[in-house]
């Protein structure tokens, strides 16, 4: 997603960046840092802090803001499909 439309999103959901990042426990500017400079890329950030932004932002608005950043990392594959793929 493009920022414009996240912010779109956010406003249909009667916030924005600022009351997002506050009610959050996150700074305003680091919010708005982070959504400028992942919006509209395809890969997952590094950073804990800029993942766990995108991934609250996609949580509230209903859709990923970055491909797979809504997906459970705790979700192990299992046994079979791994010995599957040697």
């Amino acid at each position: 997603m493009e920022k414009r439309q996240i912010q779109a999103r956010l406003i249909e959901n009667g916030s924005n960046f600022r009351q997002f990042a506050i009610s959050h426990g996150y700074e305003p500017r680091t919010v708005t840092q982070v959504v400028q400079r992942w919006a509209g890329h395809d890969s997952l950030p590094r950073g804990r802090l800029s993942f766990s932004i995108l991934r609250d932002i996609s949580r509230l608005i209903g859709k990923e803001v970055l491909p797979g950043i809504l997906v459970d990392c705790a979700v192990k594959p299992d046994e079979t499909e791994v010995v599957d793929q040697l």
